[in-house]
């Protein structure tokens, strides 16, 4: 009886070890990003979004089975909730985002790429009012300077939470995003594209999900 329960348990880790693949990413983003599958990070961009320019590319690989969920956390710098940068010198300016990430498999076909078929819910926007960048005082909440944040929602890079109702990914152009930093060491598929919220520069904190078949 035991030796059938062995070789039982050797068939399920097997099977399970079997279904999983290795899969292969390229991320870009303008500032900083995080990417979970199921829940579970895979990779953190390895420069502080604190830093300044941190404009980057990250290589890494991964193991999942699919279906599985990506969770993509894209961050763009600010020194408060007013959402500017550079407070009180003369750059003072709305930072700008942008993200472009493609996945392939072990033998180099691509999975998956960013594009408007990711949801994307943007959980801190700031300023309100544009003209706060030109604000010689500027107070995050107060007067032209006002935000909307909220928490990451509950399961929201789970197979299980309903997505239906975020809105699609909005797609930039290069010229639009003016990516940096590590962009052109990247042969980008043709079919990958760069995502944000619906504004490049209010959007400042926003979380993206897809479903991988």
């Amino acid at each position: 009886m035991k030796r059938v329960i062995a070789m039982l348990t050797f068939l399920v880790i097997t099977t399970t070890t079997l279904s999983a693949e290795t899969l292969s990413a390229d991320v870009w983003a303008d500032n900083w990003f995080e990417m979970r599958i199921d829940g579970t990070q895979v990779a953190e961009d390895s420069v502080s979004i604190t830093t300044e320019r941190s404009f980057n590319a990250e290589s890494f690989t991964f193991e999942a089975e699919r279906p599985f969920v990506i969770g993509l956390v894209a961050k763009d710098f600010k020194e408060n909730d007013s959402g500017l940068e550079y407070i009180g010198s003369n750059r003072q300016q709305m930072g700008d985002g942008g993200v472009i990430l493609q996945i392939m498999d072990a033998s180099g076909e691509t999975v998956v790429v960013s594009d408007d078929n990711w949801r994307c819910l943007v959980i801190h926007s700031a300023p309100h009012d544009k003209s706060c960048e030109g604000d010689a005082n500027p107070v995050a909440g107060e007067g032209a300077c006002t935000f909307e944040a909220s928490d990451e929602p509950k399961g929201w890079d789970l197979a299980g939470y309903d997505a239906s109702d975020w809105p699609q990914a909005n797609v930039y152009s290069a010229r639009e995003v003016d990516p940096k930093g590590g962009y052109e060491q990247i042969s980008w598929v043709d079919e990958a594209e760069l995502i944000w919220g619906p504004d490049l520069e209010q959007s400042n904190t926003v979380l993206c999900r897809l479903i991988v078949e």
